[in-house]
């Protein structure tokens, strides 16, 4: 089997010749390939050869097409900054005040250089490998993680309950921002789509803001991508476990999740209808680990998911950049070795 079929197969609920793996590594492919993140993120042709050399090096099955966090504010005019060695990153926000939102111009994605990159990226890797590998063209932040870059953290925080009618006015400015980058990634041939909010995460705001704030607008990206034919990946850092079936219910194909989140509650809400990326720690386990660490901690995984065809192994998060290859080399092994039903 190639590695598209194992990883469409894992989406459609149906078992292959062994577990997909794909693997959230631009910050490490990026150190292997030695390059800068500054030219990583500048140079669409270094930056899709670092991601082609470590698809075969590590005998992947996808490819996930990562370039930063911050990427689509700076479409939107947000300040970013773009340090040597570290990912691009947000520097203040773009309004301060919600009643500005009114005076921002139109949404215009892409006119950015960086989305520009983004895409090109993304269409050398899905040339390059054609359907034999699953690619995942990442479409940076969710509407309501790029709304706190647009207005701020902290006074978007204070705004959800003073003024929720301006953050929802705010929260269709951005939507439409993410509406134009998944468009704009469906030409590029890439298979699935994704988003990461994690500002909308248990960690920073209640439940009950996730519901009336972020999964509306979470569920207008799964909805554009469906309509385009691509599948559809949500992310969310840290202990998702109290909103887990709301993000199963936004229709993402798949949720890519943080080690935080206990594995046998993702289990018992995805495992019949959505595909589990993840969850390995990055950190504490991949990159600081042993890779007898790494061995175990991937049987527990494949074991509670025993049952089910809809596990894709990865990491919960991006992975460091200087995590050993022999622990990726575990994990992947770990994977390939382990009984699937026939």
């Amino acid at each position: 089997m190639t590695g598209k079929e194992r990883v469409q197969a894992a989406l459609e609920g149906k078992w292959s010749d062994r577990r997909p793996v794909m693997l959230h590594n631009f910050l490490m492919a990026a150190r292997e390939e030695g390059i800068s993140m500054k030219e990583f993120g500048a140079n669409p042709q270094s930056a899709a050869r670092a991601y082609i050399h470590a698809a075969e090096k590590y005998n992947t099955d996808g490819l996930l097409i990562d370039l930063s966090t911050a990427t689509l504010a700076g479409s939107l005019g947000v300040e970013v900054d773009y340090p040597e060695d570290e990912p691009a990153r947000t520097h203040g926000g773009l309004i301060s005040s919600l009643e500005e939102v009114q005076d921002l111009g139109p949404v215009n994605v892409a006119s950015d250089k960086g989305i520009q990159h983004w895409l090109e990226i993304t269409r050398i890797v899905k040339d390059y490998f054609g359907e034999e590998k699953y690619i995942r063209g990442n479409c940076d932040q969710a509407p309501f993680s790029l709304a706190s870059m647009v207005r701020g953290s902290q006074e978007l925080m204070t705004e959800l309950l003073m003024d929720p009618d301006g953050v929802h006015l705010l929260l269709e400015y951005t939507t439409e921002a993410g509406l134009q980058f998944i468009r704009l990634m469906a030409e590029t041939g890439s298979h699935m789509v994704s988003n990461g909010d994690s500002v909308a995460g248990p960690e920073m705001i209640p439940p009950e803001f996730y519901r009336e704030f972020a999964f509306p607008y979470e569920k207008k990206l799964v909805d554009e991508a469906h309509r385009l034919g691509l599948t559809y990946t949500l992310h969310i850092c840290g202990d998702t476990g109290v909103i887990l079936e709301d993000m199963v219910q936004t229709g993402a194909d798949a949720l890519e999740l943080d080690y935080l989140t206990d594995i046998r509650k993702i289990f018992e809400h995805c495992h019949n209808s959505t595909l589990m990326i993840g969850n390995l720690d990055p950190s504490g386990v991949l990159n600081f680990g042993s890779p007898e660490l790494v061995k175990q901690k991937t049987l527990e995984l494949l074991d509670i998911y025993r049952d089910s065809p809809r596990l894709m192994i990865n990491a919960g998060c991006a992975i460091p950049p200087d995590t050993p290859s022999e622990n990726i080399r575990a994990m992947i092994e770990t994977t390939h070795q382990y009984a699937v039903p026939q």
